[in-house]
């Protein structure tokens, strides 16, 4: 029904900055703009953290506490497209980030578990060295 591609990762020393996209290809009678989307990371030997999410309005936004302040995430819902600004990058943003989409109540316990996000990108590398 959704398929998600991302782009935009790389390396980067720390203190740089990268910015993500994701692309969404809808195939059901819904909008892009009625999706529940957010960032999520994923290094090895980790469990998937959520990263940033955003509601379908982009009224509300979460980040977590490791990356306040120095990631942004925003949509573009003409374009069906969702971005993460990553600035001040530190190694331990070192990781696989992936997109994900749900529908449904955005603002809600649920939003912030990766296992209620029922689409997912294949994700893209993201490296910080020292």
């Amino acid at each position: 029904q959704v398929q998600l591609v991302e782009s935009g990762g790389g390396s980067v020393q720390a203190g740089g900055s990268l910015r993500l996209s994701c692309a969404a290809s809808i195939y059901t009678a819904s909008t892009y703009s009625s999706y529940c989307m957010g960032w999520f990371r994923q290094a090895p030997g980790m469990e998937r953290e959520c990263v940033a999410l955003i509601s379908t309005s982009a009224y509300w936004t979460y980040y977590a506490d490791s990356v306040k302040g120095r990631f942004t995430i925003s949509r573009d819902n003409a374009k069906k497209s969702l971005y993460l600004q990553m600035n001040s990058l530190k190694p331990e943003d070192t990781a696989m980030y992936y997109c994900a989409a749900r529908r449904g109540v955005c603002v809600s316990d649920a939003w912030f578990y990766a296992a209620s996000y029922n689409y997912w990108g294949r994700g893209t590398q993201v490296t910080v060295s020292s």
